[in-house]
C-alpha cells in the first residue's frame, strides 16, 4: 500500500511538475526554435536573392564608322570617321565640287572639332553628339503606335502618344499628328458626302 501511495503521489508530482514546468520550458524551446528557423529561412533567402545579380544590358555605344552621311548631290555616302580625316581634295571629289577658301577653313574646323569627339576605338566621347544622332535617327519611317493611336482615337491619341516617354517619342508624335489628320480628312469626305447616317 505504501509503494501505491508513493506511486500515486509521484503521479501527482509528475502532472504538476508537467502542467507548470515542462510545458512551460516546452513553449519556450519550441518559440526559440522556430524563431532560430524562422531567422536562418530569411537569411538563406537574403543571401539567395542577394546572390542573383541584376544587370541591365546596355547598347553598345554608337560607332563612328557606323554612322553614315550623304555628300554632294550625287547621294555617295560617308562615315563619320572618315569626313574627320579626309583631305579636302578628296572631300572635293568625293562632293564634286569646288570648295572656296573659306569653306576650306570652315571644313577643317569641323573636322577638328569631330576628331576630339571621338574616341580612339571609333565610338563617340560626347553624349550630346550620340543624342543628337539618336535623335536623326529615330526621325525616319513609319511609327504604327502612334499612327493608330491618332488615326483611332483621334486628338485624344496624339494626347497619349504626348504622355509616353521613350527613344522614339519625336516620331511617334509625328505620326499621330499624321493619323489625327487623316481621321479628320475622312470625317469632311464623309460628312461633304452626305455622311451615311453620321
Amino acid at each position: 500500500m505504501k509503494s501505491l501511495l508513493q506511486a500515486v503521489q509521484l503521479i501527482k508530482f509528475l502532472s504538476h511538475f508537467r502542467k507548470k514546468a515542462y510545458f512551460t520550458v516546452s513553449f519556450q524551446n519550441l518559440k526559440l526554435t522556430f524563431m532560430r528557423k524562422l531567422s536562418m529561412l530569411l537569411m538563406c533567402l537574403l543571401v539567395i536573392i542577394s546572390s542573383f545579380a541584376t544587370t541591365l544590358a546596355t547598347k553598345p555605344p554608337l560607332k563612328a564608322s557606323e554612322i553614315f552621311l550623304p555628300v554632294g548631290k550625287t547621294g555617295k555616302m560617308i562615315s563619320l570617321l572618315d569626313l574627320s580625316t579626309i583631305q579636302i581634295k578628296d572631300f572635293q571629289e568625293l562632293t564634286g565640287e569646288k570648295i572656296e577658301f573659306f569653306d576650306r577653313i570652315a571644313i577643317k574646323n569641323a573636322q577638328r572639332k569631330l576628331r576630339d569627339n571621338i574616341n580612339y576605338d571609333g565610338s563617340f566621347n560626347s553624349k550630346r553628339i550620340e543624342k543628337v544622332l539618336k535623335k536623326r535617327g529615330d526621325g525616319e519611317g513609319f511609327q504604327a503606335g502612334g499612327f493608330f493611336l491618332g488615326f483611332l482615337l483621334g486628338l485624344i491619341g496624339v494626347l497619349i502618344t504626348y504622355l509616353i516617354n521613350d527613344d522614339q517619342k519625336r516620331n511617334r508624335v509625328k505620326w499621330a499628328w499624321i493619323g489625327f489628320a487623316i481621321w479628320i480628312g475622312i470625317l469632311g469626305v464623309l460628312l461633304a458626302t452626305g455622311g451615311y447616317g453620321i
